[in-house]
């Protein structure tokens, strides 16, 4: 059942934080990769090539798991469970320029993509927690 996305969720998938989505391969074993995310309303937003694994795994299970962390206080969290419910082409590279600026302040350097695609994740389960421990390392 297709959850709203709460205010800590939206302002983490707003900023650039990155998100390790996994992806179930053909054995049903988990691949996990990070990638940029955004966000349309409720829906989370992937832009990649769909000739990849990450584009052939979703292609045949839609099932997703995204956890993304707070860029500066890695110990703030959403935690999303959900299924890819629309693949947009994206070869305009429109998506992309978009999570590019959210990134890297410019659009996407690298222009010659032909499968370029945004996966629309709609989320099942979206849990934020920002734990009480300080991220002070050596």
């Amino acid at each position: 059942m297709a959850r709203p996305l709460d205010e800590d969720v939206r302002r983490l998938l707003d900023a650039p934080n990155f998100a390790s989505l996994a992806t179930l391969m053909p054995d049903g074993s988990p691949k996990v990769e990070p990638v940029w995310v955004g966000r349309d309303g409720d829906h989370v937003l992937i832009a990649t090539d769909a000739r990849g694994l990450k584009g052939g795994n979703v292609a045949r299970d839609g099932r997703v798991a995204l956890s993304v962390t707070d860029y500066g206080n890695p110990y703030e969290q959403a935690l999303i469970r959900g299924r890819v419910i629309e693949t947009r082409d994206d070869n305009d590279l429109v998506v992309l320029d978009a999570l590019s600026d959210q990134y890297l302040g410019k659009p996407f350097p690298r222009r010659k993509w032909s499968s370029r695609v945004v996966y629309v994740i709609e989320a099942d389960v979206a849990r934020y927690y920002k734990s009480p421990l300080e991220h002070t390392p050596r």
